[in-house]
């Protein structure tokens, strides 16, 4: 019963967060799935990071879809853009759960925590496009989209650290920026879902009740408390300015970040 109440409030506090700035919740998700399955009898310790990347990628799918509803109802999704990016998306997804599950926790938990320091690091500092710069053509969205897709299935986010800052950089407006961003977390979720359930089906020493590298008790616990608060998040990205939000949220992130690395090396 705690675990499930953690992983309720898990749930709220990443869809809130997801909802606001256009993320997925898997920044906050995977570190700390990662360390509440190791504190858990039954999780092989060489896979909880892959269990807590394949949970965080499966629960993204229902909290991106309840922030783009959202963001949808206030215009702020550039649905070209997400038409075009889509392609690119679904492969680089699963290309990146199809290296992922072949990599080793700890090498692959220092590339998470490498990744999110750079976006910390972009948050705190709030940096700014240059005003001449433009969206590529279709062959460059569905390159980007690509790229995009793969980096979010290796690290189980839904994209919005780096499709935020890439629409920003092309002078897209910061609210549509995290909107389309919401948007395009869709089929990143899909794929990536998709991917961990198929690299990790049948894999020995799982824990009772996985679907692959989806541990499904917290998933169904993450899902409805996540989507309950992502419109909330939502909302306030279109009332309150979010640079110090970002500054605070960039905080937690390299603290959640080193306390996964602790839980997995120490």
């Amino acid at each position: 019963m705690l675990w499930w109440l953690a992983y309720i409030a898990l749930g709220l506090f990443t869809g809130f967060f997801a909802g606001m700035l256009g993320i997925g919740g898997g920044l906050v998700m995977v570190p700390t799935l990662t360390m509440m399955f190791a504190a858990q009898a039954g999780f092989p310790p060489g896979e909880v990071l892959h269990l807590a990347l394949g949970t965080s990628m499966a629960a993204i799918l229902f909290t991106s879809l309840a922030s783009l509803l959202t963001h949808h109802r206030h215009g702020a999704v550039l649905w070209p853009v997400v038409v075009q990016i889509t392609p690119g998306i679904l492969l680089g997804t699963l290309l990146g759960t199809l290296f992922a599950a072949n990599v080793p926790a700890k090498p692959l938990a220092v590339f998470f925590t490498a990744f999110v320091c750079l976006v910390a690091v972009q948050m705190i500092l709030n940096l700014k496009p240059k005003a001449s710069r433009e969206l590529p053509g279709a062959a460059g969205v569905v390159a980007v989209g690509t790229g995009i897709g793969a980096v979010s299935a290796l690290v189980a986010i839904g994209g919005g650290s780096l499709t935020v800052p890439f629409l920003t950089w092309c002078n897209v407006r910061v609210q549509q920026a995290i909107g389309t961003s919401a948007a395009i977390g869709f089929p990143i979720a899909v794929g990536g879902s998709l991917g961990y359930v198929f690299n990790g089906w049948g894999h020995p020493g799982l824990p009772q009740w996985s679907l692959g590298y989806v541990f499904l008790p917290a998933f169904i616990w993450l899902v409805p408390s996540s989507m309950l608060t992502a419109p909330l998040g939502a909302r306030l990205a279109h009332r309150l300015p979010v640079a110090t939000l970002k500054r605070l949220f960039a905080g937690v992130l390299i603290v959640l970040a080193a306390k996964m690395l602790w839980a997995l090396f120490a």
